[in-house]
């Protein structure tokens, strides 16, 4: 999967979250689909479980 800085959910882990470019980049690289971003940056240790929950609940409000 190709990052797309402009994709909401991106925006989102920037702006909220704060995180860097580079850890985005590395879970899109990793992620087989967007929906699983999450998922990857939580098991490499780029958030926490407490902000992939806050990711999983800003997923839930924009469907």
């Amino acid at each position: 999967m190709k990052p797309n800085t402009t994709h909401p959910l991106t925006q989102f882990l920037r702006q909220d979250l704060n995180l860097s470019e580079d850890a985005i980049a590395l879970a899109t690289r990793q992620a087989p689909t967007r929906h699983h971003l999450p998922m990857v940056l939580w098991q490499y240790g780029l958030v926490s479980l407490s902000e992939l929950e806050r990711i999983w609940d800003w997923e839930s409000s924009e469907a």
